[in-house]
């Protein structure tokens, strides 16, 4: 990769991201909250949902938390605690690794369901596939980098990333040279990690800004209707049933 391309992916490219990260998602909290919500898919294959959301969602939220600390912690934390890079290397793959399989069952029970039961493909937009695919892949990617993890157990090349990330944070000129000779693979998987922040505001990604507080307050709500037998949908001459959140994916 040339040292311009480099730049302009890792140098640049992040505050593309975080821009519009930020400022789309400040604009659909304060105009659009109706949209965070999922499809009416959930009374279908309900079990399936439930196995593959609870799976994604725990694995996932260790996955982000362990690299917002990982990269984000300043080294001289680590070295205060006495964390040598190493040990630091091999908590990454060891809880790094774990989390990631359960986040790969999870969102494979997901993709599945979405994609191979009709009813559910029928009712799915382009973004629920696309996200689901583009978080599929790059769980993939950060799962390949194990193997390459494991040949650097000293840690200096995750002391690469967090010098890169922390830079990046802080405006530091000419820090998307510490990354240039890594791993394609590595490359790959900050990249697509950077572009899922890009398309976060526009997805159902939104969501977690609702968690914990802010869902229970939200403006606009789903209303889910179940059909009396006979196949006529409640609400002429039936009350409605309770109005319900409705689980993301």
């Amino acid at each position: 990769m040339s040292e311009t391309v480099n730049q302009l992916l890792f140098g640049w490219y992040p505050y593309l991201c975080i821009a519009v990260f930020l400022g789309g998602s400040l604009l659909r909290f304060d105009r659009e909250q109706y949209t965070w919500r999922s499809g009416s898919s959930q009374l279908l294959r309900r079990k399936q949902l439930t196995w593959g959301s609870n799976l994604f969602h725990v694995g996932i939220l260790i996955i982000f938390f362990g690299h917002f600390v990982g990269l984000l912690t300043p080294i001289a934390v680590f070295d205060f605690l006495g964390i040598g890079h190493g040990v630091k290397q091999m908590m990454a793959i060891v809880i790094g690794g774990i989390a990631g399989i359960a986040c790969l069952i999870g969102i494979t029970l997901l993709v599945h369901r979405r994609l191979f039961d009709a009813r559910i493909r029928n009712t799915s937009s382009f973004g629920d596939i696309a996200i689901l695919l583009l978080l599929y892949v790059q769980l993939l990617l950060g799962l390949a980098t194990i193997p390459i993890s494991l040949e650097h157990l000293d840690g200096g090349e995750m002391l690469k990333f967090m010098t890169w990330a922390q830079g990046i944070v802080t405006l530091q000129p000419g820090v998307a040279s510490l990354i240039a000779d890594v791993n394609p693979i590595f490359k790959l998987h900050l990249f697509l990690g950077m572009t899922i922040f890009l398309v976060f505001p526009f997805t159902r990604l939104v969501h977690v800004w609702s968690a914990p507080i802010w869902y229970l307050g939200r403006r606009g709500y789903q209303v889910v209707r179940t059909r009396q037998q006979g196949g006529a949908p409640a609400g002429r001459g039936a009350p409605l049933p309770p109005r319900r959140p409705m689980p993301a994916e």
